[in-house]
């Protein structure tokens, strides 16, 4: 196995990769799998499904690199990859489907606190995991990764209309459930900040 200078530039890596170099495969899989598994984890609500995802979607990275033209950023190309290989899991297995009903979310509940009872990156993660399919990837491709409601309508084979409405209501669950959880917190927690 060759060895390589690291770390290599985006073209270089890539370069190296086409060639079929096991290292740079594993330096381009090192680069980008942290960052990579936490955007699979938003979609997908279970670490050991996401490691799936992930692991799917490096394979179609790397069966792809020949079609990586260059112009864009790697970094946004591999994640485009992963996003749709997030949203063919949820197709597959948590049955996508948009929620167009409030009722849909009754059964949900704020989730607990973190021992700590500080609202921290992973109680977000929770809350975001926590909504319904439909709600979860609208609000993961619109409010976190950028896309336009009319490229989301695309994605997901719905009306751009739906798009919005959906994301207006995860954004209003969210809300709910960010409140209620920080309205969990002691008082002493809650004003020790303000001073």
């Amino acid at each position: 196995m060759k060895t390589l200078a690291f770390p290599l530039s985006d073209a270089a890596l890539v370069a190296a990769c086409r060639q079929g170099n096991a290292a740079a495969q594993e330096q381009l899989y090192q680069r980008f799998a942290p960052r990579m598994l936490a955007l699979c984890l938003r979609y997908v609500r279970h670490q050991f499904d996401a490691e799936d995802v992930l692991a799917r979607g490096f394979v179609k990275v790397f069966w792809g690199l020949h079609q990586f033209a260059g112009t864009g950023s790697l970094a946004g190309w591999v994640r485009r990859i992963l996003v749709h290989e997030c949203l063919s899991f949820l197709r597959r297995r948590e049955n996508l489907t948009l929620s167009l009903e409030a009722a849909d979310v009754r059964h949900l509940s704020a989730p607990q606190p973190s021992a700590d009872v500080e609202l921290q990156a992973a109680d977000l993660l929770r809350l975001v995991q926590a909504l319904p399919t439909g709600y979860r990837a609208v609000f993961n491709l619109c409010a976190l990764e950028g896309y336009t409601h009319p490229e989301v309508a695309a994605l997901l084979g719905i009306t751009e209309g739906t798009s919005k409405s959906q994301l207006s209501k995860a954004r209003a669950l969210l809300q709910r459930q960010v409140t209620a959880l920080h309205s969990s917190l002691p008082t002493s927690y809650a004003y020790a900040h303000v001073a």
